[in-house]
C-alpha cells in the first residue's frame, strides 16, 4: 500500500483521481482549500463519498502557506506527491495575476520545498496546454520552444515547468510534468464550456459563441487523464532520473461549433446561439501529439468525444440540474 499526496484533490481532475486510487487500496492524503473560485459545496460534493474511508485524509488548507504544507509531509509517510491545485482559468488570469502568480508560483514552490526538505523523491505535476499559446505548427509537441505565453495562466505553468527541473536537477527528485489538454467529463468545473452549455441549452437559453465557431480544443475525457496521471505515477516510481514533460490529450481536435452540436444532439435539442467577438488569451487550436506519451508511459486514451458528452450530460442530469 502506498500514500499519495494529491494537492487539489477536492476539484475535478483531483476528486476522480482520489476515487481510482482508494479503489486500487491505496492510501490519499489531501490538501484542498475549498476557494470559492466556484461554488465550494461542489468540492464539498466531490469528496463526500471518501470522508469515512480510512484510507483516506483531507486537510482543509491553502498550499500558499507553507506552515500548512509542511504539516502534511510531516504527519504522513508520502510515496508520491501529484500536484493538480491551482487557480485555473485563462480569462480570470488576466484579471487577477498576482493571486495566479501566488497560488500557482510560490504554492507550487512550497510543495517542492517540502518534498526536498522530507526527501519525497516522486512527483507528478499538472501543466497545461495553455503553455503552447498560438503556436502555429500543429500537432503540438513537447520539444516546441514554449517561450511566448498570451496570459498568466500559462505563463504561470511554463514557469512551474522550468523551476521543477530545477528542483529535479539539484535534488534528484523524479518529476513527470503533465500537459494537460481540455479536461471534461462527471464532475467538471461549471465555469467550463461544456458544463456551461449544457445548463444553458437545457434552460433553453442562447449559447455565447466567442468567435465564429472554428477554434479548436483537443478535449480529453477525465478518465483518460487519471489513467495517464496512474501511469505517470508508475513511471517515476520504477526509475531514477526522471524529468519529463508529457501532453495528455486525445490527438482529436473538435472546434466549437461541434462542440455545440454534440451537446444540442445529445440532449435532442435546438441550440440558440450568439455570436461574440474573441476574448483575450483565448487561443485558436490545441491539438496533442501524444507519441511519447504513448512511448514513455503507455498513455492510451479511450473514450470519444461523443461517449464523453453522454456520460458527463448523465451525470449532469443527475446531479445539478
Amino acid at each position: 500500500m502506498k500514500t499519495y499526496f494529491i494537492t487539489g484533490g477536492a476539484g475535478f481532475i483531483g476528486s476522480t483521481l482520489t476515487k481510482r486510487l482508494l479503489s486500487e487500496g491505496n492510501k490519499v492524503v489531501t490538501i484542498d482549500n475549498f476557494c470559492d473560485y466556484y461554488d465550494p459545496k461542489l468540492k464539498e460534493k466531490n469528496v463526500e463519498e471518501f470522508l469515512s474511508n480510512e484510507n483516506f485524509k483531507l486537510y482543509r488548507g491553502d498550499i500558499r502557506n507553507r506552515n500548512e504544507v509542511k504539516k502534511i509531509f510531516d504527519e504522513n509517510n508520502i510515496d508520491i506527491i501529484m500536484h493538480l491545485a491551482a487557480m485555473a482559468g485563462v480569462r480570470p488570469s488576466i484579471e487577477n495575476p498576482i493571486l495566479y502568480q501566488e497560488v500557482n508560483g510560490l504554492g507550487t514552490q512550497n510543495i517542492l520545498e517540502e518534498a526536498k526538505l522530507h526527501n519525497v523523491k516522486n512527483l507528478v505535476m499538472a501543466s497545461s496546454s495553455s503553455v503552447y499559446g498560438n503556436c502555429k505548427e500543429v500537432p503540438f509537441r513537447e520539444d516546441m520552444i514554449v517561450d511566448f505565453a498570451i496570459s498568466p495562466y500559462a505563463a504561470t505553468k511554463k514557469a512551474n515547468e522550468v523551476m521543477s527541473h530545477v528542483y529535479h536537477k539539484l535534488n534528484d527528485m523524479n518529476i513527470i510534468m503533465l500537459r494537460f489538454f481540455t479536461v471534461y467529463g462527471p464532475k467538471q468545473r461549471p465555469d467550463l464550456a461544456i458544463n456551461k452549455f449544457t445548463r444553458l441549452m437545457l434552460e433553453n437559453k442562447e449559447i455565447p459563441m466567442y468567435g465564429d465557431g472554428s477554434t479548436s480544443r483537443d478535449y480529453t475525457y477525465v478518465d483518460d487523464i487519471v489513467d495517464g496521471i496512474c501511469k505517470s505515477c508508475d513511471y517515476v516510481m520504477t526509475h531514477d532520473n526522471v524529468y519529463e514533460i508529457l501532453n495528455l490529450g486525445s490527438y482529436n481536435p473538435i472546434t466549437l461549433k461541434e462542440m455545440i452540436e454534440t451537446i444540442a444532439e445529445v440532449l435532442n435539442v435546438k441550440p440558440k446561439i450568439k455570436e461574440l467577438p474573441m476574448q483575450p488569451g483565448d487561443v485558436d487550436r490545441t491539438y496533442a501529439d501524444i507519441e511519447k506519451a504513448k512511448k514513455l508511459i503507455g498513455y492510451e486514451p479511450k473514450t470519444t468525444f461523443k461517449e464523453g458528452i453522454k456520460n458527463f450530460i448523465e451525470w449532469y442530469k443527475e446531479n445539478q440540474y
